[in-house]
């Protein structure tokens, strides 16, 4: 009977375990995914109402960047092409996710989470994209408050419209960062050491403190008429009371093992 007892125990058990239902990763409902064409110029991913993301001239490594929130010198490995072809994607998610409900005030919005998850899922299934994380510590930038200022002397408003979007680059409010300084609008710290952190080519970690979101501009005046971008971040990150120092920490690399080109739809 105990034996009889054990059988009935292990088959209760099993079918507890079969009858789990298994859970799928967020995937968007339906997607396109083709080659860029030559009259498609403008580069860019964008969020619309409804939940629509669309890629336009993307690479696969520009794709892993959106989805894993990483730079481009933290992936290593893979075919050539990952960094060659372009590819234009248009994404809707299904009507029972929550961002079937978004409604971005302004396209560049950038994907929340749960489509972030879905790129991820995109990416697995028409890239058939597999890697690994490697974490190893290396040099990293702390941005912090300069302690020669006081809060009263940075140089960072708080964000005058929470509807404007996020956005760090050159003070003549357009592009990225110049060798003519910084400017950002409606921007959190973490934001700021994230675009930083493409620039100096390696992490930024933001260790200000500063919570919220900020306007700023720090113009800065280079004795030549083609500035060094690197010497005028930090120029202006002084400028605006705050610190870059150089120090050791964690340095994630995304490794790729597989990636196949997709084929189109």
């Amino acid at each position: 009977m105990r034996v009889l007892a054990g059988i009935g125990t292990a088959v209760l058990a099993c079918c507890g375990l079969f009858g789990q239902s298994v859970v799928s990763p967020p995937a968007f409902e339906v997607a396109s995914v083709k080659l860029s064409t030559p009259d498609e110029r403008v580069i860019g991913l964008y969020t619309y109402p409804g939940g629509r993301v669309t890629a336009t001239n993307y690479t696969l490594e520009m794709l892993m960047e959106e989805a894993y929130s990483v730079q481009r010198f933290q992936i290593a490995g893979g075919p050539r092409w990952i960094g060659d072809d372009r590819y234009s994607i248009v994404a809707k998610p299904p009507t029972s996710s929550k961002s079937s409900k978004a409604n971005p005030p302004y396209p560049k919005a950038p994907p929340n989470e749960e489509r972030l998850a879905m790129l991820q899922t995109l990416l697995a299934d028409r890239f058939h994209l597999q890697f690994h994380r490697e974490t190893k510590e290396g040099p990293v930038y702390l941005l912090t408050v300069s302690k020669s200022v006081g809060n009263k002397e940075l140089k960072l408003k708080p964000a005058k419209s929470a509807d404007d979007y996020p956005w760090v680059g050159g003070p003549e409010m357009r592009g990225g960062i110049s060798g003519s300084g910084i400017a950002g609008t409606n921007a959190s710290m973490e934001l700021l050491a994230t675009r930083l952190t493409g620039y100096l080519r390696r992490p930024v970690l933001d260790r200000t403190g500063l919570k919220g979101a900020f306007d700023f501009q720090f113009e800065y005046a280079a004795d030549d008429n083609q500035p060094d971008v690197i010497v005028s971040i930090f120029a202006s990150i002084q400028g605006l009371g705050l610190k870059l120092e150089g120090a050791k920490g964690p340095v994630e690399t995304l490794v790729i093992d597989h990636a196949e080109k997709p084929a189109e739809n």
